[in-house]
Formats: structure tokens, C-alpha cells, sequence
């Protein structure tokens, strides 16, 4: 579902869709697991996520893309409602959308006219934030085998927590290892399926905390690629030499040395902190450099995968100019080999002319770290090795000195 974006993405609004994979699952389960779907005597509800406790394949992007287009008809509604009342009409027009609703007299699709918001031509789909969450949904199934013992211990039906009980030890013993364990949890849990119900349940009566933790996710997600993005490039980099102009080489260097500028100098380190707590994934450290690129006349690609793997950007002017730049957290394990031998083979994949390296860190033990591992390559003093100290404590880093 292209026109509906459901949170902050490094490389655009296309996804690989639901596939066959996802509808055998679902045949199979709703002959199975979903037998009761609608019905159910355990739970106060029916649960999509259901599928997913079985099925490791069906993860969070498979059921909100499902979800989607459940809800379409709905999104349709309210996106309508919301652009007739807060978007210009310049930025709206009327849409003939198929697949709305279904109709179950007929068994067809029905289709209807809309009036939304639109980019590039095509309309977009606004999602309620009360919907959203980051990370793994509520209901998941690391979190079934996280609490199988327990629930197996408090199930009200003493038949069945014997039965599951029973299976699930039988299969184990204490040389078995912990991804051993949880294999045995989740074939006890497909021989009794009454158990996904009484997790359902369980989950159930933690409702409220379900809601509170994905709304606090959600602001921090608000806070991390909207208010602290927007802080940077409104009060650094605006109007300042990182918007300017060169050949790709040149102007990612110059953006990497600017950013690197702003976060150790002016105090733009701030950005990459929520709550205290700096940058724990490096998606998200390349979701908030690619946000900075909108003002450039270069094409700047997310995960380009060009059959050796997939490189953080591809900064390019057609293929005479193109050239690579790859962000790392300094606490990543394999920094080393990424260093040693990432880079020349992406740069070969990719036709690119040059590559740069951003390694990020927040500790003086991490900057420690960093150096030795340079030092051992032999790769000191080079300008495509950037390293940019984001330290909530002021300090004079070696970094400042010795890379450019």
C-alpha cells in the first residue's frame, strides 16, 4: 500500500507486499489457529497478530501492510475528513481509488471517489497516531517464547497444563541450550493452540500498558527524525555552506565535515539523543543524515544493494560521478571488518569513484577503540575516515586533530 507511509523509512514507501508466503499462511492457519476467528470463548476479541505467533515469517511489516488494506475504506474516510478541513486546495484533488470496501453480496471489491492530498501525482493515505507503534507489535511471538514458562504455569485448565507441560519437558533437558528451549516452546504451542489464547488473554488484561508504551514510542520517534531534525537544519545548517554545490566526492565530504562541525562545535550533538540516551541503531542514524540531503541537485540512494551488499548512500551525478558514504556507530562489532573490507567491495558493485567513512561515537572508550583499530589497519590520517564526537560532555577529542 504505496500511498499510506507508516513511519520514517531509509529507502522510500515500496515494500515487497504480502506474497504468496503470507497467504498460505493465513489459508492454513484459518483452517487451524483461526478456526474460532470471531468467535472466541478465551479472548474478548479476534487478533490478526495471531498469525504471526506461528509463523516467524509473518512479522510486523507483513501484518501492518495487511492491516492496511483491512482498513482501507476507513484510512479513505479519515484522510478525507482531515484534508477537507486543514489542506489547501491546492494540494488536494479529487481520486477514483479501487479496492475500498468489500462487497459481500456481490463478492466484489467496490470503488469510490475520494478527495485527498496528493504528491507526484498521487494521492497519499494519512495514518491516526493512535494506531502506530515502533519496534515489534504488542502481541508477538519473541514474546510468547519469552513468557512460555510462565504461561504455562499459570493456566487456568489443569488438563491442559499438564498435557503442555508434559511435551514441552520431554523434549528438553539441562544440556539443552536457550534457542533450543524456545524451539521446543513453540512445537508445544502448535500441538496446543488453546495456549496462543490464553497469551491473547494475558495481554489483554495489560491493555492499557500496551497503549502507553507505543505512544511513548511514537513521541520518541516524533521527537528523534522531526523536532531534532528539524532543530539541525534549521539552526545549523541553513543558509550555511553545507547546502552548497559540487561534484559528489566533494560535496558528501563537505556535508560529513560541516554535520561533523555543528555536532562537536555548536552543539549539535543534541540531536542524536532522546531522553538522555544517544543513537542505539545505525538505521536511524542514516534515517537522520538522508533527512538533511532534501536541498541538493545529486541523487542520494538509502541501502543501494548492488549484488555485494546493501552500502548506507550512493551519492551520485549519473555514473561518471559517484561516490559512497557509509555511517557506523563506534560500538559496532564489526567495525573492523567493515573497515578492512566493506567499502572496496562496495565501491566495485557500485561503479563508485570514492567512498567516505562516518564512524560516530559518544565515549572516550569508544573513541579508544576506534583509534586502535585504525592505527592496526594503517588507516590514520586519512580524509574519507571521518570520525565525529557526539559526547554529551564537552571535551577536546583526538578526532579533531587527526581526521578531517
Amino acid at each position: 500500500m504505496k500511498k499510506n507511509w507508516l513511519g520514517f523509512s531509509t529507502t522510500g514507501n515500496s515494500g515487497t507486499g504480502l506474497g504468496h508466503d503470507f497467504a498460505r499462511s493465513l489459508a492454513r492457519n484459518l483452517a487451524t489457529v483461526f478456526k474460532d476467528f470471531g468467535s472466541e470463548t478465551i479472548t474478548a476479541g479476534s487478533y490478526l497478530e495471531k498469525l504471526s505467533l506461528l509463523n516467524g515469517g509473518v512479522g510486523r511489516d507483513h501484518l501492518s501492510d495487511f492491516t492496511t488494506n483491512l482498513i482501507k475504506g476507513f484510512l479513505l474516510e479519515y484522510t478525507q475528513i482531515f484534508t477537507r478541513k486543514h489542506i489547501d486546495f491546492s494540494h488536494r484533488r479529487s481520486f477514483m481509488v479501487d479496492r475500498v470496501m468489500f462487497d459481500y453480496k456481490s463478492r466484489r471489491w467496490t470503488r469510490g471517489m475520494f478527495e485527498l492530498p496528493f504528491l507526484d501525482d498521487d494521492y497519499v493515505l494519512l495514518t491516526p497516531k493512535e494506531i502506530l507503534t515502533r519496534d515489534e507489535a504488542w502481541i508477538n511471538q519473541g514474546d510468547l517464547l519469552d513468557q512460555f514458562t510462565q504461561l504455562c504455569t499459570s493456566l487456568p485448565d489443569e488438563a491442559l497444563r499438564s498435557q503442555a507441560n508434559e511435551h514441552f519437558y520431554a523434549q528438553i533437558n539441562k544440556r539443552t541450550k536457550v534457542n533450543e528451549r524456545r524451539t521446543a516452546a513453540l512445537k508445544t504451542i502448535e500441538k496446543f493452540h488453546e495456549l496462543l489464547d490464553y497469551y491473547i488473554q494475558w495481554k489483554e488484561a495489560n491493555a492499557q500498558d500496551a497503549h502507553r508504551q507505543s505512544s511513548a514510542k511514537v513521541q520518541k520517534t516524533e521527537q528523534q527524525f522531526v523536532d531534532n531534525i528539524k532543530t539541525l537544519v534549521t539552526e545549523h545548517l541553513a543558509n550555511s555552506e553545507f547546502y552548497g554545490h559540487g561534484n559528489s566526492y566533494a560535496e558528501s565530504l563537505k556535508r560529513v565535515r560541516y554535520l561533523k562541525h555543528v555536532i562537536e562545535d555548536n552543539g549539535g550533538h543534541r540531536v542524536f539523543y532522546v531522553d538522555g540516551k544517544p543513537v542505539q541503531r545505525e538505521s536511524d542514524l542514516h534515517i537522520m543524515f538522508r533527512l538533511t540531503w532534501f536541498d541538493t541537485n545529486l541523487d542520494v540512494n538509502a541501502e543501494v544493494n548492488n549484488g555485494r551488499g546493501p552500502v548506507d548512500y550512493k551519492v551520485s551525478r549519473g555514473r561518471a560521478d559517484a561516490s559512497l558514504v557509509e555511517f557506523k556507530l563506534a560500538k559496532n562489532t564489526g567495525l573492523r571488518k567493515n573497515l578492512e573490507h566493506q567499502v572496496k567491495i562496495y565501491e566495485k558493485a557500485s561503479e563508485a569513484q570514492s567512498s567516505i567513512k562516518v564512524i560516530m561515537y559518544f565515549s572516550d572508550e569508544e573513541f579508544s577503540r576506534v583509534n586502535l583499530i585504525l592505527k592496526d589497519l594503517k588507516l590514520e590520517g586519512r580524509e574519507d575516515i571521518v570520525l565525529i564526537d557526539a559526547g554529551l560532555d564537552t571535551k577536546v577529542s583526538a578526532s579533531k586533530a587527526t581526521f578531517s
